[in-house]
């Protein structure tokens, strides 16, 4: 009886046997923290992310910003040494006019000498210089009437001798004036295209110490966010561990994945461009450009490189071009290839993407065409040349560090026209 009332007692509810409490569990602590610190690297990588997004935004620009001052420092290159010819011949044509109006002096010398002698010989008795006694000392009047038209002859003569002197003085006047009109012309030109060409190099070593102060920016975040995703990573591999460990529930979706939004695989959406719509070119002509344009896939990418004859060697820009070497490659920059791939069909064009761009007729670039150029602009300016070859594909010349390579066509800052040469 005893045994069964203790039994009871420990059955029923209330009684001063209760079960004891259930011990503390230092997982379910552990696991909160943990859960914590996921949801914390979770936000600290999407934060990233973002800053990210934002700092390559503005590396883009800064980078388009950066080839336009660098096709600007081009087209003010192209500029000075036009300048500089203009300035030659001027120089050549005023030395041509000194020299002609030296010898216009020495002509004058002797029409003066000329002259002189004249007017010495009217004062001299003889037949020659037709003088008073000349008449007087006449034996008849034929012979006197002779010698009168002998003077008027030399007084014609002598009249003609005083207008070409007065002809030649202002003719002398006028080269002199125009001559020196021209030097001081050419002067004024080249003094301006060397001041555009000075506050052009400015500006782009201004763009380029801005977009390599983004570049380090964007170093340092992109190893920021990889040393998060490391710590979230480890984070969540506590969890998962802690989770298996407690075995008393189906192990959770992970918190705060850390995924990239898909993005859509080249050629899904349509470009408005109208790829695979075009036209089809097969003139000659633009085979070859396209040929020459393509003979050069894998030469190597050198700023200022590039003539009618093929790749020359680069020239320093004091930025980025200067930190890959560009001054001691041979090779091409964007609107030197597009000068090399033109010259095998005899077009001459200047080595500035921005004058290429006004070089032929411009199409919208919904009519493009194989052998038309394309063109990308950046706040109005062209920055960037490439040949259209059909099918949504380029060749181009890229940037400093890279090689001359056939590619999709960029739709991004993608100027609105194409140009077309024939």
């Amino acid at each position: 009886m005893p045994l069964l009332v203790v039994l009871l007692g420990a059955a029923v509810p209330g009684t001063g046997l209760s079960v004891p409490p259930r011990p503390p569990d230092p997982d379910r602590q552990r696991l909160r923290e943990e859960r914590a610190e996921v949801r914390h690297n979770a936000e600290r990588v999407r934060g990233l992310a973002g800053r990210l997004a934002e700092v390559e935004s503005e590396l883009a620009e800064l980078s388009a910003e950066v080839e336009g001052a660098m096709e600007r420092a081009n087209k003010a290159r192209v500029d000075l040494r036009r300048a500089e010819r203009s300035l030659a011949e001027s120089e050549g044509a005023a030395r041509a006019a000194e020299a002609a109006s030296e010898l216009a002096a020495r002509r004058l010398v002797r029409h003066r000498e000329r002259v002189d002698e004249f007017i010495e010989g009217s004062y001299k008795q003889g037949s020659l210089v037709g003088s008073i006694p000349a008449f007087v000392g006449a034996d008849s009047a034929g012979e006197a009437l002779d010698r009168a038209s002998l003077l008027r002859v030399l007084a014609r003569s002598q009249l003609d001798v005083l207008e070409e002197l007065r002809e030649a003085r202002i003719a002398r006047a006028n080269r002199d004036a125009a001559t020196r009109d021209a030097v001081r012309t050419a002067e004024r030109k080249h003094r301006a295209a060397e001041q555009a060409r000075a506050a052009a190099e400015a500006a782009r070593r201004r763009a380029v110490t801005a977009r390599d102060a983004r570049r380090a920016e964007l170093a340092e975040l992109r190893a920021e966010r990889q040393r998060a995703r490391r710590r979230l990573n480890a984070a969540r591999a506590e969890v998962n561990a802690l989770e298996e460990r407690r075995d008393r529930r189906p192990r959770r979706e992970r918190a705060g994945a850390d995924g990239a939004p898909a993005t859509a695989s080249p050629g899904t959406t349509p470009s408005p461009g109208g790829d695979g719509t075009e036209a089809p070119n097969t003139s000659s002509r633009v085979e070859t450009v396209v040929s020459r344009a393509l003979s050069q896939r894998g030469v190597t990418y050198a700023w200022g490189g590039g003539s009618a004859d093929g790749p020359t060697r680069g020239i320093r820009d004091g930025g980025v071009a200067d930190a890959h070497g560009d001054y001691r490659k041979i090779g091409f920059d964007c609107s030197g290839l597009m000068v090399y791939a033109f010259a095998g069909v005899g077009v001459r064009l200047p080595h500035y993407s921005g004058y290429q761009y006004r070089a032929g007729t411009r199409l919208p670039l919904a009519r493009k065409q194989r052998g038309d150029m394309l063109f990308w602009r950046d706040g109005g300016g062209v920055h960037h040349v490439a040949l259209y070859l059909g099918g949504g594909r380029m060749v181009e010349a890229p940037h400093s560090g890279a090689r001359v390579r056939v590619t999709r066509v960029r739709y991004s800052g993608i100027a609105p026209y194409v140009v077309r040469l024939f």
